[in-house]
């Protein structure tokens, strides 16, 4: 029985007619049909907006509602909570000051899950600790074609990506994408003005100078007005809000082991991670003010997309993904969880290099 769920996905895995995976769905606000969502903000443009104009097309704009980047930073960390978190290692990296005399260690700052690094295995915290040797050798076995060290350390960096820009440049494309975003709402304005509890604070102090005066407002002592602030978009019934992820089936077959059987025995694995990435149920609050759920009356709609562009039908379920990548992971051997620490001199000798190539 456990052979028959191990092998339940192999037709996929191995078919390299198929490229890919693909889910879309219809999102929609819990405030109902028409309502005002906050996507993200970025530096100088404010919300990501692409405009087409008024030609009368069918899509007049087009707004990132969640990136491809934070998404994947949402669906990781899942892998920390049971029961999903016993089918990948713990990795932890503890960050310390420096010990004084007595001390063996110095005194904990904050220990940080590897599955809350932005950069995931190649992140800078991983990197410049005491399993950094150990991270570089396993992207070194990537490089000669076989990613199972990789996998063993952290299977997730497999399934989303990562890139080793700053040691031996291996780039791991990523097999589950996915983003969320907005077609033809309409961009607001908002404006606030904060009134003190009290307008008499400068009776408090003796003389207080022009900039002092000013410098209340900082520390919220005076009026603020806030004008022509992002006030959020629109969402009405010429509106859509889409889920879009594709699951690369040639990112996964890209994965390379020692011979054919491990490599299957690999790809198992890592599909049924990304299956699970794929499946598991989301938290609809991206952030405050977009609380996004599915639309139950547009159910998602999974397709595999052939080589030749053909598409079929195709269904899962959370129920069944989780029973094959407990099968498939036991069948690969989960690898052990560790605990790291930060070393400040490999994060020092990272800066002085640094410092010396900008000089030259």
């Amino acid at each position: 029985m456990t052979q028959d769920i191990i092998n339940r996905y192999d037709y996929i895995i191995n078919n390299e007619n198929i490229a890919a995976i693909v889910m879309r769905q219809q999102l929609k606000p819990v405030e109902g049909d028409t309502a005002v969502i906050f996507p993200p903000t970025y530096a100088e443009i404010g919300y990501n907006i692409d405009k087409f104009g008024q030609g009368g097309g069918e899509i007049t704009n087009v707004c990132t509602i969640d990136s491809v980047g934070s998404q994947a930073n949402r669906m990781e960390p899942i892998f920390k909570n049971p029961p999903l978190c016993e089918l990948v290692p713990r990795i932890t990296i503890e960050i310390r000051k420096p010990p004084t005399k007595d001390q063996e260690q110095g005194e904990l700052i904050e220990t940080i899950d590897m599955l809350d690094a932005g950069h995931r295995v190649a992140d800078a915290v991983v990197r410049f600790s005491s399993g950094g040797d150990e991270i570089q050798a396993a992207f070194q076995e990537v490089k000669k074609g076989n990613a199972v060290s990789l996998a063993k350390l952290a299977p997730t960096s497999l399934v989303f990506g990562c890139w080793d820009s700053r040691g031996t440049s291996v780039k791991i494309p990523r097999i589950i994408r996915s983003q969320i975003t907005a077609y033809n709402v309409h961009q607001l304005k908002r404006s606030a003005q904060f009134i003190p509890a009290t307008e008499r604070y400068a009776e408090c102090f003796e003389k207080l100078s022009d900039n002092e005066r000013k410098r209340f407002a900082d520390v919220g002592m005076a009026h603020v007005p806030s004008i022509g602030s992002p006030g959020g978009v629109l969402v009405d019934s010429n509106s859509r809000v889409l889920k879009d992820m594709v699951l690369s089936l040639s990112a996964l077959r890209s994965l390379h082991a020692e011979n054919f059987d491990a490599t299957t025995t690999l790809r198992r694995y890592i599909f049924g991670l990304s299956l699970i990435a794929a499946t598991a149920p989301q938290d609809p609050l991206l952030r405050m003010g977009c609380e996004l759920t599915a639309d139950p009356q547009k159910p998602a709609k999974w397709e595999q997309v052939n080589c030749d562009g053909t598409r079929s039908p195709i269904a899962f379920s959370y129920e069944d993904t989780l029973a094959f990548a407990v099968a498939a992971g036991a069948d690969f051997g989960i690898g052990e969880s560790k605990n790291f620490i930060f070393d400040r001199k490999k994060a020092r000798e990272a800066l002085k290099k640094k410092g010396k190539s900008e000089e030259e």
